[in-house]
């Protein structure tokens, strides 16, 4: 090799070979002090990208879960003004039987009826509920759906009952006679609008099931079948349609009795709708009031509404949410208080029978809004241990693309540093190299 002194050669390579090992040795610096493989763009392109996309997901999975406890917590304070109001039906209708029973004289009745007032006013405070100042079982939560009628349907009667057949000759779901005489006597009562309707009339050799319908009641002039509380009957397992259109039958898909409201909405509701049967002397016929009692609610009166559901978003995509919608739990909606303040009555031996029903109603009501309050508690639950996994399982895979294996590293940053100090040591050797041409100048 020529001794020039000019361009160093042996320097120069020495030199380039210094900075390769200095940047080396800085990228193994950054990978150890951040414990990422990938800090920059310029690491790995591609891995960058879908790393990063990965941070966005578990960030967003975090957020969900959030929303799903959140969610929980506006559920359990909806749970808990329902949980008080189905306490106070029970309480009401353990009132109300207390009510039926003549041991109390009218004055007592009158005190029940004082503390009746009281709880179905504290019925109305439980629905103004709220949870960050949104009201929650008020009726402002409401799904989407149309006005609807109360439909009572009775599937305690023959299948072969129908609204024409006499009175003596019905018979129970398993055709065994009601024992129905034409000298005993009916007494038909329903609540709508807080007030009780109640007539009694003979049974008679030629009266029909319908007939009841046409009879006046004591508290007004109309019939049962005029503005105030039968719109139309039906015989069949078709008992009628709710909210939203769609068909409901009867639980066995058998033929039973079914009578709906003259109109829709709270307004027409129908708490309740009572038969007794007693024969001449008074007595009650057990078997028959059995039979005859059990038209029991199978559509609830609902107003039209729009869809006023919460929105619980709990993906990371667009429109992946629960739809959370709770029915109203006022008083009115319940059939407890009228739109003009009549409350429920016990006051007469009647009008507590009628009550028992009306409550009995009430509280099936409330159960099945804190059952649907409950099913989604569950499923909330479920989607925040999934979410829960969801982010555990991406933070898993980016950490995979991202991470620095630091033992990898550590080894990686000895090495570069000493090749580093290597090419320190070369390059000042490279640089007396040239040196040994000055003896040649000597």
């Amino acid at each position: 090799m020529a001794m020039v002194v000019k361009n160093n050669m042996s320097a120069v390579n020495t030199l380039n070979i210094l900075n390769k090992n200095q940047s080396a040795l800085a990228k193994s610096l950054q990978k150890v002090s951040s414990g990422m493989k990938i800090n920059t763009a310029g690491d790995d392109a591609s891995g960058y990208a879908i790393s990063e996309r990965m941070r966005v997901q578990i960030r967003s999975l975090d957020q969900d879960n959030q929303n799903a406890q959140n969610g929980n917590s506006m559920m359990r304070t909806a749970e808990g003004a329902v949980s008080s109001t189905v306490e106070i039906l029970k309480t009401l209708k353990e009132k109300a039987i207390n009510a039926a029973n003549d041991t109390n004289t009218d004055e007592d009745r009158r005190t029940i009826q004082k503390e009746i007032n009281q709880m179905v006013d504290q019925i109305d405070d439980n629905a103004l509920a709220t949870y960050n100042g949104k009201y929650l079982v008020d009726g402002s939560r409401n799904s989407k759906g149309t006005a609807t009628c109360t439909i009572l349907s009775n599937g305690a009667l023959s299948t072969a009952s129908a609204w024409a057949s006499a009175l003596t000759s019905l018979e129970s779901r398993t055709n065994e006679s009601l024992n129905i005489q034409s000298t005993d006597n009916v007494t038909v009562s329903y609540v709508r609008q807080g007030r009780t309707y109640t007539t009694t009339f003979a049974v008679g050799s030629t009266n029909v099931l319908s007939d009841i319908l046409s009879q006046k009641a004591y508290n007004g002039t109309e019939s049962f079948a005029g503005t105030t509380l039968m719109g139309t009957t039906r015989e069949a397992a078709l008992i009628g349609y709710d909210k939203a259109g769609n068909s409901v039958y009867t639980a066995d898909n058998k033929s039973a009795l079914s009578i709906e409201a003259k109109g829709t909405g709270t307004t027409f509701q129908i708490s309740s709708f009572t038969i007794s049967i007693t024969d001449n002397t008074g007595a009650i016929r057990k078997t028959a009031n059995t039979a005859l009692d059990a038209f029991n609610e199978r559509v609830r009166a609902e107003n039209k509404s729009e869809d006023n559901a919460l929105v619980l978003q709990t993906g990371t995509k667009a429109n992946q949410a629960i739809k959370v919608s709770m029915t109203d739990m006022r008083s009115l909606a319940l059939g407890l208080k009228g739109t003009d303040g009549s409350v429920l009555s016990v006051q007469t031996q009647d009008k507590a029978n009628a009550a028992i029903n009306t409550l009995e109603t009430a509280l099936q009501k409330a159960l099945d809004e804190q059952a649907n309050i409950g099913a989604v508690q569950t499923r909330l639950n479920y989607t925040s241990s999934n979410l829960t996994t969801a982010s555990e399982n991406v933070q898993n895979s980016e950490s995979t693309i991202r991470d620095a294996d630091m033992a990898k590293e550590m080894t990686n940053y000895t090495k570069n540093n000493v090749l580093l100090q290597a090419a320190q040591s070369m390059l000042a050797q490279a640089n007396q190299n040239s040196s040994a041409v000055l003896s040649l100048l000597q």
